[in-house]
């Protein structure tokens, strides 16, 4: 088994890029490379070849590997669902809701999944580039761990610790991480990287420096900020960073507290044509606005009971009465409807809550889950296009005979009589060029962005930064 882990000092450090672009580098060196993270948390999940899901960040590095995306490479994904609570999928498919107390019960039982589906991508690659998860430092987790170091030595893999040093404080995050964590975890350090380094990198000279002397860790480069990773897909809605626009179609995305498969909006973001707005909590739909989008979300009662907390409703509402158009995607979908029946109790109290009701449609939660990646044909323009959908609930009503789309000769979502309000179960639709072009046109705005170029573009532009900046020839000898 030839492998090699990044670890960070802290959250949101840069990891899952990092490893994007070293996958890249490798596969450009000819090697067979995949990417595994044990253990993610997030409620942006891909849909894969094999039929389960996994985080976003892993799909991304398949692509960097030129790999189509498989469960094995996030054998264990953790979707939140309450601030203390969390859906458990392991190797694709739902395991279980648990709190997060109750977690650690697990843990043995999902170690054995994660070496299971790490050995067999070790075993049909020559190398397997491994994402830690939060930071080896949080010694409060480190009993059963799964995610760091506690899968570095099961599986016996060398570690290099990645520092942000654009947040500050990144000497202490290193050394700190060394002197805090078991001296056996330690062991399996090889090196540590310096993160989104932004000015004259020779300023930090001395500091590197310090961080070899102190840990007796090799450096392996600073790793100067890469200015295009807001044109990948976002791991964290807070990330995606559309460019600030002032003119062009004025697109709101509502902010929930649960937001799920937001990559919807990557490809909108690009977009010269149009503005996106990510509308925080406590910040009312602009007045503006064209098109306000419900996106996913991990938990359609609790983000309706949320936007409805920040009066957004109201706007809504006042949106469509003064002309503007609304879309709502999965969870999104179901809001829009005249009530969310929740029989079983699935995402909290049985119940039923009543939706905005700007669709004649109504949805009843269950338990089975559809996962599944379709082609579909949208029905105002005719349209071919590839999407995904990954959602409890089955939804129907009178508006359902005026349907977005069709998925193997059936309706699929729904449209109100005028055309204003729209939703669908479909996920990645705005990734489809010709679509995206077909649906903007409907605005008046042509579409310009080749995304699924640019994203390849971008991924061999970040492998070429890697090769620049860090030691990359050194790091990928740490393997083995």
């Amino acid at each position: 088994m030839v492998a090699l882990m990044i670890q960070g000092a802290g959250s949101n450090v840069g990891k899952s890029m990092l490893v994007a672009g070293l996958c890249r580098a490798a596969r450009a060196r000819g090697l067979r490379v995949a990417p595994f993270k044990p253990q993610n948390m997030s409620n942006n999940a891909a849909v894969t070849a094999d039929g389960g899901e996994i985080g976003r960040a892993q799909a991304l590095q398949a692509l960097a590997c030129g790999l189509e995306p498989m469960t094995d490479m996030n054998p264990v994904l953790l979707k939140p669902e309450t601030e203390t609570g969390a859906q458990v999928i392991v190797q694709g498919k739902r395991l279980t809701s648990t709190r997060a107390r109750d977690y650690p019960a697990l843990k043995p039982r999902l170690m054995e999944a994660v070496l299971d589906s790490f050995q067999r991508l070790c075993a049909a690659h020559d190398l397997v580039i491994i994402e830690g998860a939060g930071s080896p430092a949080e010694i409060n987790l480190r009993a059963g761990d799964i995610a760091n170091m506690g899968f570095a030595r099961a599986a016996n893999v060398p570690v290099v610790l990645v520092g942000d040093i654009d947040r500050g404080g990144v000497i202490a995050q290193l050394v700190g991480t060394q002197a805090v964590i078991d001296p056996d975890d330690a062991a399996l350090i090889a090196g540590f990287v310096i993160n989104k380094f932004r000015g004259d990198p020779r300023l930090f000279d001395d500091g590197y420096r310090w961080i070899e002397t102190r840990t007796a860790w090799r450096g392996y480069g600073v790793l100067p900020w890469f200015g295009d990773a807001w044109r990948l897909p976002a791991e964290d809605a807070l990330d995606i960073d559309a460019p600030r626009r002032t003119e062009g179609l004025h697109v709101v995305c509502l902010h929930f507290s649960r937001i799920a498969n937001f990559d919807d909006l990557d490809p909108l973001a690009q977009e010269p044509g149009l503005r996106l707005t990510m509308l925080p909590p406590g910040q009312p739909v602009p007045g503006d606005a064209d098109l306000v989008i419900l996106p996913g979300t991990k938990s359609t009662r609790g983000d309706l009971a949320f936007l409805r907390a920040q009066g957004w409703d109201v706007d809504i509402a006042a949106h469509v009465r003064r002309g503007g158009h609304v879309l709502g995607i999965c969870g999104g979908y179901q809001m829009l409807g005249q009530w969310v029946d929740d029989p079983e109790g699935l995402e909290g109290p049985p119940g039923r809550d009543p939706g905005l009701g700007l669709l004649e449609v109504a949805t009843v939660m269950g338990p089975d889950k559809r996962l599944s990646r379709v082609s579909a044909r949208h029905m105002a323009s005719g349209q071919i296009f590839s999407g995904y959908e990954i959602h409890l609930g089955q939804t129907d009503g009178p508006d359902r005979a005026r349907p977005f789309a069709q998925v193997a000769g059936q309706p699929e979502g729904a449209c109100d009589v005028t055309g204003q309000v729209q939703g669908s179960y479909l996920h990645g639709m705005f990734s489809d060029d010709a679509f995206r072009a077909a649906w903007l046109a409907g605005f008046g705005v042509a579409a310009q962005t080749n995304y699924s170029a640019r994203v390849t573009e971008t991924l061999d532009a970040l492998a070429a930064h890697v090769e620049t900046h860090l030691d990359v020839t050194g790091l990928l000898a740490l393997a083995r």
